[in-house]
């Protein structure tokens, strides 16, 4: 195992590369599998599906915005990794018990590979982190490359049903690199779900050819999507172009959006 000697602080008291590490977001998870790393995990959120044996290996100690703190603490840390602002009161908790937190808020692409080279780094993975990195960089523009076109269908991701709120910016991203364009681009940097806020007539009158729905968790119905008023003329409801991706592919922003996230668009644009 690699070991980093930091100056004026006794080796003894020293935890990097990590080696006790609670993810209360699934994306660190998958992350760390992926580089051989998953023996420092000790414990992972309820959410985490990716590898399927995580729910196997690993015992949940967190939802998303709440946390098994005396749980995490028996666990004996030494870094928690988290997301977003929502999991701040968490952060905080931990922190004053004086656990390591290292808190990420990537939401665009870029900041996903970002994730995934800082994960690196934290377990001593440097290396291997940037290969992976490379190699979804390489895959994207692979992807982007092989459905450049002027035919671009217009998407509409709803990432919530009501009220109804667009999707996020590595979602809008992955819907250009799958050659689509997204119809409101505009929202892609707005980080909080309410400023993705729209109202069904703005969805109406953009006229999307193809509806992409994720509802945060819950199944997607497409009947409750038809049903909505005036939207039978929308080109996407006409032609029967509703299609559900799984939360856990593209909600959240690491490996799993950038591989089967982003092939499920694929499927859904180039039918």
């Amino acid at each position: 195992m690699t070991s980093v000697l930091f100056l004026g602080i006794p080796e003894s008291m020293q935890h990097f590369p990590a080696r006790r590490i609670v993810c209360l977001t699934e994306e660190t998870v998958e992350t760390l599998y992926l580089l051989g790393e998953q023996d420092r995990i000790v414990g992972v959120s309820g959410y985490a599906v990716r590898p399927p044996q995580v729910r196997r290996e690993k015992p949940r100690v967190s939802a998303f915005i709440s946390a098994d703190v005396p749980k995490i603490l028996a666990l004996a840390p030494d870094l928690v990794l988290t997301f977003s602002d929502l999991q701040a009161d968490i952060v905080a908790e931990l922190i004053r018990a004086g656990v390591a937190v290292h808190a990420f808020n990537q939401r665009d692409i870029a900041g996903i590979l970002a994730m995934i080279r800082t994960v690196g780094a934290l377990v001593g993975a440097a290396a291997r982190a940037d290969q992976l990195a490379k190699g979804y960089e390489a895959r994207l523009t692979t992807i982007a490359a092989r459905h450049a076109s002027n035919n671009r269908p217009r998407v509409y991701f709803e990432e919530w049903d009501d009220p109804l709120i667009s999707g996020i910016g590595w979602v809008s991203e992955l819907i250009e690199i799958a050659g689509g364009e997204d119809i409101m681009p505009e929202l892609r940097a707005q980080k909080a779900a309410k400023n993705r806020i729209i109202s069904a007539d703005i969805v109406r009158a953009a006229a999307p050819d193809v509806i992409l729905a994720s509802w945060c968790g819950k199944k997607v119905v497409p009947e409750k999507i038809r049903q909505r008023p005036g939207w039978s003329d929308i080109p996407a409801v006409r032609n029967n172009r509703i299609v559900e991706i799984k939360s856990p592919l593209i909600l959240q922003p690491g490996p799993a959006a950038l591989t089967d996230g982003l092939d499920a668009i694929v499927a859904a644009l180039w039918p």
